[in-house]
């Protein structure tokens, strides 16, 4: 159908007009409301002027306008505004367009597998029309609304986090906890409470202000159920700050209960309703800041920004100043921008359309990971491969497709500039470059010797911490069993040798003395097992080194068990550092490499050169401080007996530290390696087809 006939077709009967709030600048805005699709659309000054004189010829209608009006238009606009009418279908169909409006009603919709390809990703399922119970829940909350009820609800939270920061070793313990299968559960059904309550809290404040809400419902977000809320009528308040305050009451509403859950958690007692506070409190607060208070999703804090500006549809505005922005600045055409703005407001509307890229960029890769991760593996890979495709490739491959079409509006000098500029970062992605590895480890001596007791005894003697020289004695124990058990042995050996004397003295004796050489024997066998366990009851420097970490609770005279370190011998002359590598990175390590490694909380780093590294994976990481339980960089498996296998492969590599550290001890802290050259692409490439290769069995 041609614009020009689109300007003669009358506007359906059942649409509604509302006078909405004016814009910064006093221009008045109008919405239309379709009530069959619940959906309103903000119209200028200019179009109401058209809407008044609708149906007609566009240049009657131009002409009327400007020549009543102080309005100038021309008959381009006209006709823009009826194809803007005829696409959503706000016009009387006929014709060509009734039959189109048949065709389509005709289609099977979410019954055919195209519709849930194109929509899986966001699916819209209402549930129930609450407007008259909303009514009557607005009414008996009325006292919540008031102002002493928000003071109250403020101080409240602000006592809680004061409590809480005063005892935050065990929130943070506790937090810990909700990653074992009955905690995830209890996170769950607190998310459930928490989201219904943020979207009764749109509901009732979109109430009280008089906008009807006309069903809420779940949303399928990638198949997640979520709670929705359609205040979509909002538009028809004339106050910006009356829409602002239905955007913000279901963050406000999370928020709050966050702040009193986190106030219960400080004052009760351990138990089940201190841990369902906790629950409660860790949703509120990190769900409402990570997810619905970003703006550049279309979530609670899109609309609170856009209410904030009174800039409607910033998604879609800042993204075509953006393309604009683009197409001027990389191929130099000319483009008029989509609307005149401030050069100060189109610079940030750029800002903000370039960083909305990239946060959805990275949000989409993660949503395409978790359809991978979450389904069987054939609907995960080919899921995985829509998004990609469809919400990531498309939108470039579109754009490209228009630079193109362009490409002989370019002047001939930046042509040979963008094709320079890209066969130099095509070299540069192709050429093989040095880079760095970078591996959490840990400092230790060379050599060490770690003294604990030999047996549960009493401590005699303890070396004081220092410099102690090879040979000196460290610990000295004493075991009054072990004393009984030599005396008794000994005693033992001088009656069976003097009785083995008279034995050989007297005649027939010999058969005896047979039987008591073997008894003596025994004995003497035992004696010396005593004396032995005896000998260990001394431990002796093994070499020459810095004697620390001294229990100076332990003095001569006390008890001590097995597994209590008494201190610790290091060889200050040689250090070296034991760092793991993760799979990917461990081919391009060699021995000889030159290395650094960065004391945890240091200003400088400690060099070093690559000794040593293993062919074979490590079963379990010898140094419990690198487990991330104990706040090192590697998750280790919770069902491990050892308590620190790597849940990834890790192959440990060994340096050799040219200085000790300044403090002397054992450290952690980050290890860089010079790596081998290599290809970014061909890095890329080798790992996309280690991927598929690994993935490819079903």
């Amino acid at each position: 159908m041609q614009p020009a006939s689109a300007a003669t077709q009358a506007l359906r009967q059942d649409l509604r007009l509302y006078e909405t709030a004016p814009a910064r600048d006093g221009a008045p805005f109008w919405a239309i409301q379709d009530p069959v699709l619940n959906r309103f659309y903000r119209i200028g000054w200019l179009e109401y002027e058209c809407l008044l004189r609708w149906p007609g010829d566009p240049a009657q209608i131009a002409a009327d306008i400007a020549s009543t009006t102080p309005l100038a238009v021309d008959v381009a606009q006209v006709e823009e505004f009826a194809r803007f009418l005829e696409q959503h279908q706000l016009l009387m169909a006929s014709g060509a367009a009734l039959q189109r409006m048949v065709q389509k009603a005709r289609e099977p919709g979410w019954r055919d597998w195209r519709w849930w390809l194109h929509h899986y990703l966001f699916i819209r399922v209402p549930l129930v029309r609450p407007e008259r119970f909303l009514v009557r829940l607005a009414r008996a909350l009325d006292p919540l609304f008031s102002m002493p009820a928000l003071l109250a609800l403020l101080l409240a939270s602000l006592l809680g986090m004061v409590l809480v920061a005063r005892q935050w070793d065990s929130f943070a313990h506790s937090v810990m906890d909700i990653l074992t299968p009955s905690g995830i559960t209890g996170f769950l059904i607190a998310l459930v409470v928490s989201k219904t309550l943020h979207e009764l809290g749109h509901a009732l404040v979109a109430t009280r202000l008089g906008v009807r809400v006309a069903h809420m419902g779940v949303a399928l977000l990638v198949m997640w159920p979520m709670l929705y809320t359609d205040t979509g009528e909002s538009w028809r308040l004339r106050s910006n700050r009356q829409r602002l305050a239905i955007s913000v009451a279901g963050v406000g509403v999370e928020m709050g209960l966050a702040g009193l859950a986190t106030l219960a958690w400080a004052l009760l007692d351990d138990g089940s309703l201190r841990q369902a506070a906790l629950y409660l409190a860790t949703t509120g607060w990190v769900l409402s800041v990570a997810l619905n208070v970003s703006p550049f999703m279309r979530f609670d804090g899109y609309f609170i920004l856009s209410d904030l500006l009174d800039f409607p549809n910033l998604h879609e505005r800042a993204g075509a100043h953006a393309k604009t922005w683009l197409r001027r600045q990389v191929l130099g055409v000319g483009d008029a921008y989509p609307e005149h703005l401030p050069p100060r407001a189109r610079r940030a509307l750029v800002v903000f359309a370039l960083v909305t890229w990239c946060y959805r960029a990275v949000v989409f890769l993660g949503i395409a990971w978790a359809v991978y991760a979450f389904f069987f593996k054939a609907l995960g890979i080919f899921l995985m491969l829509v998004e990609l495709t469809w919400f990531l490739a498309k939108p470039v491959w579109s754009e490209l497709k228009v630079w193109r079409e362009r490409w002989r509006e370019v002047r001939r000098p930046r042509r040979s500039g963008l094709l320079a500029l890209l066969l130099l970062a095509g070299g540069l992605l192709l050429f093989p470059w040095r880079f760095d590895v970078t591996a959490g480890g840990v400092a230790h001596a060379q050599r060490q010797q770690f003294v604990f007791a030999p047996l549960p005894t009493q401590l005699a003697e303890l070396h004081p911490a220092g410099r102690v020289e090879a040979g000196a004695v460290l610990a000295r124990f004493e075991s009054p069993d072990l004393a009984a058990r030599e005396q008794l042995a000994q005693a033992s050996v001088d009656a069976l040798e003097r009785r083995l004397a008279g034995l050989l003295e007297i005649s027939g004796g010999r058969e005896k003395a047979l039987a008591t050489e073997q008894r003596l024997q025994e004995q003497l066998a035992e004696l010396r097992a005593v004396r032995e366990e005896a000998g260990r009851l001394r431990i002796t420097a093994e070499f020459g080194g810095q004697w620390r970490d001294v229990d100076w609770l332990r003095r001569p005279g006390t008890w001590v068990g097995v597994k209590v370190p008494l201190g610790v011998l290091t060889d200050t002359d040689g250090w070296l550092v034991d760092a793991y590598v993760g799979e990917r990175e461990v081919h391009r390590i060699a021995s000889g490499a030159q290395a650094s490694f960065l004391p945890e909380g240091g200003l400088r780093a400690l060099n070093a050169e690559v000794i040593a590294v293993d062919s074979t994976r490590v079963r379990r990481l010898a140094h419990p401080m690198l487990d991330s339980r104990h706040g090192g960089g590697f998750s280790t498996l919770a069902d491990d007996q050892q308590g620190t296998a790597p849940s990834e492969a890790l192959y440990r590599v060994r340096l050799r530290l040219h200085e000790a550290p300044p403090q002397g001890k054992e450290l952690r802290g980050q290890a860089r390696i010079e790596g081998g050259a290599r290809s970014l692409v061909w890095d890329g490439l080798r790992s996309a087809l280690a991927v598929l290769v690994r993935e490819s069995g079903f």
